[in-house]
C-alpha cells in the first residue's frame, strides 16, 4: 500500500492543506486527479496529488484510500509545483493556482478538422535585416535550450508576428511545443488564422475565457495528450496543460490584460518565467511601447533587448498631429470632432480609405480639469488623478485616502470654469452618423460585443472594406492588421490620463502609439490626429514624435523619486465582512502586525463602497513594498489569514500585487 498527500477541490481556506490517503497503484505520480471520499460529503470530491511515498503521521488504519484515478484529466509535477509557488508569491489557495491549469467540461466531441491551408496568408516571406537577426538570435536559444527571455521592441507593422511564427517553427522541429498569448480574446481568431497558414489546424488549440463546455475540454485534452502542439489564447492559456515547453510568446506584453484582477490574482509574465525556467525554454515579450518595467528589466540585463526599428511593407509611420481641443472650444465648437479631424475624415472617405476613432473609455471615474489651462486635479502626495465622489461630493485619492472638497476655482489659473468632462463611444458614433450619413459606421466596444461572434462580424466586416468608419476602444488598438486605414482620429487623449492609477501616463503613450500603428499599413500613407484639452503632456508630445527613449527617461526618473514599480511593489490588503466592526478591526490588527516589518510604507486604513454587494463592509490598506521585501510582507499577511480561518473569524482577507488601478 502507497500513501499520498492531497489537496482537495473545495473552495475553502480551512481546507486548504494536504490530505493523506492510501493508494494501491504504484505508478501514482504528483498531480494525478483521484476521486476521493472527504469529510461526510455522499458524492466523491477530486483531489489532486501533491506528494507521493508519504509517511503517515496517524493510524494507517484510519486512512482511507482513493476511489479512483482519472489519467486523461490529471496534471504533471510541474504545473503542481507551480501553483505551490504562486501561493506563495500571490497569497492565492493552493486549489485555486492548481484549478487554473484544469477545464470544466464533460463529454468531448471529437474535433472535426478543416482543410489545412496550402500556403501562406502572405506568400512567400522575405525577412528584411532587423527580422534576420531577431529570427537567429532567438531561434540559437530554443535550439541550446537556453532560459533566455527577449525583448522585441519593434514598431507596429515590423513583422514582429512573422518572428513569432519562426520561434514555433523551430521549437516544433526540436520536439518541444509552444505557448502564444494575445491581450484580448478579439484577437484570437486572427492569430490562430495565421498560425494555421504555416502550420495545421491539428497543430492547434485555442483556450479563453469565452470557449465553454465540451469544446474547451476537448481543445485542453488535445493539448494535454499531446495531439495539439501549439496553445493560443488570453492571459489563462499560460497555463496550458502541455509539457516540454520550448517557446512561450506574450504578444503586446505590454497590456494591462495580462494581469489578473480576479481572483486568484496573478502576473502572466511570472508565471510565464516560472515555467520557461523549469522547461529551459525561451520567452518572447513583443511590444511596439514595451511596458517600462520590462525596458528597466532589459536595462539591468534580466532580459535581451532586441530593436526592429523598420516597418515591412517599407512604409513611414503615421504623421500624428496634436489639436488642442481648448481651442475649438473658444471657437465655439463644441462637438467630439476639431474642425481638423472633420476635414481630414472627409478626405480619408474620398480617397476611399477607412477610418477608425478610438476613445478609451474603460469605465473610469470622471474627469476633473479646467476648461482654461487644462489643469487636472491631482494628489499633492501621490501624483494621480483624484477621483470625483458624488455620494460624498469630495475628491479622492484611491492609493493614500487623501480627500479634498471640490474645489470652486481652478488651483492653478484661477479660473472657475471647471469641468466634469467625458465622451463615450455611443455619443461619438451618433455624432459620426449625422455628420457623415453616406459612410457606413461600425461601434466596437463591450456594450456592443458582447459576444465572441459580435467582435469577429464587425472585425471582418471592416478589413472586407464593407465599413468605412470604425469607432471603437482599446480592443481596436492591439494588434489587428489592417490594410486599407488612412486615418486614425484618437478623440480624447486625457481620458487615459485621469485613471487613477500612477502608471497613466505610460499608458497614454502606449494607447496613442499602439492605435495610431492601424494606420498607414499596406503601403499607404497615414494620418493621425490626437485630440487634447492637455497637448503638452509629456506623454502625449513623445508619443507624437515615436520617442519611446525619451518618455522612458521621463517616467522612470519619477517612478524612482515616487517610489513606484520597478522600485517597489504595491500591495492592496482588503477585509471584507457583514460587519463594519469586524471588517475595520481585522484590518487594524493586519496592519498593526505588519508594521513591525521593515522596508515599507503602509499608508492609512480606508473604506470602500464601490462594490456589487451593498450589505459587504469592506475596509482596506496599501502598502508600497521596496523591492526585496515582498515575500517576507505576503508571508505575513498569509499567517493573518490563517488566523481568520482557524479561529472562525467572518472576514475574507484579499491580497492584491501591483494592481492596475484600485477601484
Amino acid at each position: 500500500m502507497k500513501y499520498i498527500n492531497v489537496i482537495v477541490d473545495i473552495k475553502s481556506h480551512s481546507l486548504d492543506l494536504p490530505y493523506t490517503y492510501a493508494c494501491e497503484k504504484d505508478d501514482i505520480k504528483i498531480g494525478d486527479m483521484v476521486y476521493i471520499s472527504f469529510s461526510r460529503n455522499k458524492k466523491m470530491v477530486i483531489g489532486y496529488v501533491i506528494e507521493v511515498d508519504v509517511v503517515p503521521l496517524i493510524d494507517v488504519k484510519k486512512i482511507k484510500a482513493i476511489d479512483s484515478l482519472v489519467v486523461e484529466k490529471s496534471l504533471n509535477e510541474e504545473m503542481i509545483n507551480t501553483a505551490s509557488w504562486m501561493r506563495t508569491r500571490y497569497g492565492v489557495r493552493f486549489i485555486d493556482g492548481i484549478k487554473l491549469f484544469t477545464v470544466i467540461g464533460k463529454n468531448p466531441k471529437q474535433k472535426i478538422l478543416k482543410a489545412i491551408y496550402d500556403e501562406s496568408i502572405d506568400g512567400d516571406i522575405v525577412l528584411n535585416q532587423d527580422q534576420i537577426k531577431a529570427k537567429e538570435s532567438i531561434c540559437n536559444s530554443i535550439e541550446n535550450r537556453e532560459q533566455m527571455a527577449f525583448l522585441v521592441n519593434g514598431v507596429t507593422n515590423s513583422g514582429k508576428t512573422e518572428i513569432y511564427m519562426a520561434a514555433i517553427e523551430k521549437a516544433l522541429s526540436e520536439g518541444r511545443n509552444a505557448i502564444m498569448l494575445v491581450p484580448e480574446i478579439a484577437l484570437t481568431k486572427q492569430t490562430k488564422d495565421r498560425i494555421i497558414s504555416r502550420f495545421s489546424e491539428e497543430e492547434v488549440a485555442v483556450l479563453h475565457s469565452k470557449i465553454k463546455g465540451s469544446e474547451k475540454l476537448d481543445e485542453w485534452l488535445r493539448l494535454r495528450s499531446g495531439k495539439a502542439h501549439i496553445a493560443i489564447g488570453t492571459r489563462s492559456a499560460i497555463f496550458a496543460p502541455v509539457e516540454n515547453i520550448g517557446v512561450i510568446i506574450i504578444d503586446e506584453e505590454h497590456e494591462s490584460t495580462y494581469k489578473s484582477d480576479k481572483n486568484p490574482k496573478y502576473e502572466t509574465i511570472d508565471i510565464a518565467f516560472k515555467r520557461a525556467k523549469y522547461h529551459n525554454s525561451v520567452i518572447i515579450m513583443g511590444s511596439a511601447t514595451p511596458s517600462v518595467i520590462s525596458s528597466y528589466r532589459a536595462k539591468q540585463g534580466l532580459y535581451k533587448q532586441i530593436d526592429m526599428k523598420s516597418r515591412i511593407d517599407g512604409s513611414k509611420m503615421p504623421e500624428i498631429n496634436i489639436v488642442d481641443m481648448r481651442d475649438e472650444i473658444k471657437r465655439g465648437n463644441f462637438t467630439s470632432f476639431s474642425r481638423q479631424t472633420y476635414k481630414e475624415v472627409q478626405n480619408t472617405l474620398k480617397r476611399n480609405e477607412q477610418v477608425i476613432l478610438f476613445l478609451n473609455r474603460r469605465g473610469f471615474s470622471t474627469n476633473i480639469q479646467c476648461k482654461e489651462c487644462g489643469n487636472r486635479i491631482t494628489c499633492p502626495e501621490c501624483g494621480v488623478s483624484m477621483v470625483y465622489h458624488k455620494n460624498e461630493d469630495a475628491l479622492i485619492c484611491h492609493y493614500c485616502g487623501r480627500k479634498v472638497k471640490v474645489p470652486n476655482a481652478c488651483p492653478k489659473c484661477g479660473s472657475k470654469y471647471i469641468k466634469f468632462s467625458g465622451i463615450g463611444t455611443e455619443k461619438v458614433e451618433e455624432e459620426t452618423k449625422r455628420m457623415f450619413p453616406d459612410a457606413t459606421v461600425e461601434r466596437l466596444d463591450l456594450d456592443i460585443a458582447k459576444k465572441q461572434s459580435d467582435v469577429d462580424r464587425i472585425i471582418t466586416q471592416f478589413i472586407k472594406g464593407k465599413t468605412d468608419i470604425l469607432i471603437g476602444t482599446q480592443i481596436i488598438a492591439k494588434g489587428l492588421d489592417f490594410k486599407n486605414v488612412g486615418l486614425v482620429g484618437i478623440m480624447s487623449a486625457d481620458i487615459s490620463l485621469n485613471i487613477p492609477d500612477y502608471r497613466s501616463a505610460e499608458r497614454t503613450f502606449e494607447l496613442i502609439t499602439q492605435v495610431a500603428g492601424r494606420a498607414g499599413r499596406g503601403g499607404k500613407e497615414g494620418k493621425v490626429i490626437i485630440q487634447t484639452y492637455t497637448p503638452d503632456n509629456y506623454a502625449i508630445i513623445t508619443a507624437a514624435n515615436y520617442d519611446y527613449d525619451k518618455f522612458y527617461d521621463m517616467e522612470i526618473n519619477h517612478r524612482k523619486i515616487m517610489k513606484y514599480p520597478p522600485y517597489s511593489d504595491i500591495i492592496v490588503v482588503m477585509f471584507i465582512s457583514n460587519s463594519k466592526v469586524v471588517s475595520k478591526s481585522n484590518a487594524m490588527n493586519c496592519k498593526s502586525k505588519l508594521e513591525i516589518l521593515k522596508g515599507s510604507t503602509i499608508y492609512d486604513i480606508k473604506e470602500t463602497n464601490k462594490f456589487i454587494d451593498e450589505n459587504k463592509f469592506r475596509y482596506y490598506f496599501i502598502v508600497k513594498c521596496m523591492k526585496g521585501y515582498r515575500n517576507q510582507y505576503v508571508s505575513e499577511m498569509i499567517e493573518y489569514r490563517k488566523h481568520l480561518t482557524k479561529d472562525n473569524i467572518n472576514c475574507q482577507m484579499d491580497i492584491d500585487i501591483n494592481p492596475y488601478g484600485l477601484f
